[in-house]
């Protein structure tokens, strides 16, 4: 089973037209429903609120000034997710919209947030359908980022893989469009910035992204741990042969795996509050399979923090030995110590999870 990222670019759904082509849409769920059905988890960041907007009212001759981009968001979301809900409802499969801004993927608090609802989404079998907020994001109107949500997305996720489709076969050594010559690089070990110029920042005529945001993307995936390939979303079954191992469009490697890259941020975020432990928990923390830290084997908190801080783990003898991030506040923390995970919901009213801190997000420091 693999946990599989897909963008979804808005000349991908609309092949060059001024509207939305429902077979294009089609094909695309017809693959993730594929995938689906196979006990592949599939999430989908898509563009073409602004496309489906237009095909609404009609194609209106409006200027394009950044309200009337947002206003044409507006109406086309809605209608966007009702065409992705009709054509899963085909394969009985359950999606959900989501809205997210870049502010909601790196404010902590806002990330553990975004990050819990699609983990519960996925859990259940729900198919996520991400877009940026138009409405409200101008950032992404301006320089096409779903790309780069959807690589933060990724990330968040520890995905296997993203998939970026849109109306190029991947990257090239030049513009095919202007250069006959010009050859498919088919593997990228590291993104560089001989590689961002040779990109440019030419987008599709539908889409507000080019191959440039998709490079930034695929860099913000490697250095996450995350594979990404940019290949043409018109290739038939695109996504069934990429994951039967065939290999089409761009391929970018990871230049760290998730855990790499997430000690790296533990190890040098600056630390706001701390725990200590007891003999117990500390052993468990350092059991070769690792373990989550329970309330339970807490003994004191310090300091005043917020959920998603990132703390100092002290062991029973006083020394540092971890850095973790607090699935709870440090008032909430106060409440729980010593108690068991059964009994959070009892003393809080709510949970956030069994730990205190997840071992996914705890890292030792010897």
């Amino acid at each position: 089973m693999k946990r599989i990222v897909v963008k979804v670019g808005t000349s991908t759904l609309t092949g060059g037209a001024p509207h939305i082509r429902a077979q294009n849409m089609l094909a695309i769920v017809e693959q993730a429903a594929t995938l689906y059905q196979q006990g592949h988890e599939i999430i989908l960041v898509s563009s073409g609120a602004q496309a489906a907007g237009r095909e609404r009212l009609n194609f209106p001759d409006l200027p394009r000034a950044l309200p009337v981009k947002q206003m044409l968001a507006a109406v086309g979301q809605s209608y966007l997710m009702r065409l992705y809900g009709d054509l899963f409802d085909i394969f009985e499969i359950e999606v959900a919209q989501v809205l997210l801004t870049r502010d909601d993927l790196s404010v902590r608090s806002r990330y553990l947030n975004a990050r819990d609802t699609l983990a519960t989404l996925i859990e259940q079998r729900i198919v996520p359908i991400i877009n940026e907020n138009d409405t409200v994001a101008t950032d992404e109107i301006r320089v096409g980022d779903n790309d780069n949500l959807s690589a933060l997305v990724a990330s968040a996720l520890e995905a296997d893989l993203l998939i970026m489709l849109t109306d190029q076969p991947g990257l090239f050594t030049a513009d095919p469009r202007q250069d006959p010559a010009a050859e498919l690089i088919s593997s990228v070990p590291r993104v560089d910035g001989d590689l961002m110029k040779l990109a440019g920042g030419a987008g599709t005529a539908s889409g507000t992204g080019g191959m440039l945001t998709k490079l930034q993307a695929a860099q913000t995936a490697a250095r996450s741990g995350v594979p990404a390939i940019i290949t043409q979303g018109s290739e038939p079954n695109v996504l069934l042969r990429i994951i039967d191992g065939e290999a089409l469009g761009t391929r970018f490697e990871p230049t760290a795996t998730t855990r790499e890259s997430r000690k790296r941020w533990l190890l040098t975020d600056r630390t706001q509050g701390a725990v200590h432990i007891d003999n117990g928990a500390e052993r468990a923390l350092r059991r070769a399979d690792g373990a989550s830290l329970l309330p339970v084997g807490i003994t004191r908190v310090e300091g005043d923090f917020s959920r998603s801080a990132t703390l100092s783990i002290y062991n029973a003898a006083g020394a540092e030995i971890a850095h973790g991030l607090t699935n709870y506040a440090s008032s909430e923390l106060r409440q729980i110590i010593g108690k068991k995970s059964s009994e959070i919901s009892d003393v809080l009213g709510y949970s956030y999870g069994d730990a205190a801190v997840h071992r996914n997000y705890l890292v030792l420091l010897d």
